[in-house]
């Protein structure tokens, strides 16, 4: 079992000495990391902008969406930035189970991933993101949203990814009642971490991020304004971008949580503290990036 090691707070001086890593003036788009996105549907198409956005934002050098054919042309134009793959869709909404076969070569040039945001069909997304995890064994993997819901046939995590769940995801996840995941977060996050032998972001007013070994990280935050539709899209962007540029998965989550947040409270500091955007959060994070590393 591995040993638990002390909480350690997410702040200013954390981040200070737990630098990202860094391109050299002279580093391309290549140096930075390749990012896979795999998000949205016909319902919820922001999803998959939101997370591509704020991956570039956090540094990523180049994006690639792969997305439902039914709303790929959108986002193409909508993302100029992104390479944008068209996958064949369930009835349901869904990414099809053959669609697999025209992200491998994908899969094989990428240093992280992220799958979740805006997908439906929790059947379809399900056994995708079983496949996807058996083959995307050399990049970063971020598990949000609906993809998380893999966790239930896969169990344990060969390669460990990272899940964000909420307290009502964590929920959904282990059979735990909402109401106890809310009462001990920390203790949750912990214990999904080793089970699933993955790092585990609990989001939260107050955030726990887990590793399966033992450490443990807490960022406490208070901007009522991130709970808007689109804040959970933007952090998994945040997170997968700055996996892609060579951080652990730990050290995306932590300085992502921290990003996040410091995004919402300048955006709260500037418009109000409810009331801005989701979609308002990517733009704050480069201005941040440097901040919070000196």
């Amino acid at each position: 079992m591995a040993e638990i090691g002390a909480t350690v707070e997410i702040d200013a001086q954390l981040l200070r000495a737990w630098p990202l890593p860094r391109p050299g003036g002279a580093a391309d788009k290549e140096a930075r990391g390749a990012t896979l996105v795999i998000a949205g549907c016909a319902e919820m198409p922001g999803a998959a902008t939101l997370a591509a956005t704020s991956a570039l934002r956090a540094g990523a050098g180049k994006i690639a969406v792969a997305t439902v054919a039914a709303i790929a042309p959108g986002i193409a134009l909508r993302l100029a930035e992104a390479r944008v793959v068209a996958l064949a869709e369930t009835v349901a909404g869904g990414i099809a189970a053959d669609a697999m076969a025209k992200l491998e070569a994908h899969l094989a040039k990428v240093d992280a991933v992220l799958i979740g945001p805006g997908l439906q069909d929790a059947a379809a997304t399900r056994a995708f993101t079983r496949r996807l995890l058996k083959r995307a064994t050399h990049a970063a993997v971020v598990v949000d949203a609906l993809a998380m819901d893999a966790v239930l046939d896969l169990r344990r995590f060969e390669h460990p990814p990272l899940l964000t769940p909420h307290a009502g995801e964590m929920a959904h996840l282990t059979g735990i009642s909402k109401e106890a995941v809310s009462a001990d977060p920390e203790r949750h996050a912990r214990d999904a971490a080793l089970r699933w032998n993955a790092v585990v972001a609990l989001k939260g007013a107050t955030t726990y991020v887990a590793t399966p070994d033992g450490d443990c990280w807490r960022h406490v935050g208070a901007e009522a304004g991130l709970g808007t539709s689109g804040s959970g899209d933007v952090l998994a962007g945040i997170i997968v971008g700055l996996a892609a540029r060579g951080a652990s998965l730990a050290q995306a989550a932590v300085w992502g949580v921290a990003l996040h947040a410091c995004a919402g409270h300048a955006l709260a500091t500037r418009l109000g503290p409810i009331g801005y955007l989701a979609g308002e959060l990517p733009a704050e994070i480069p201005a941040l990036l440097e901040k919070l590393a000196h």
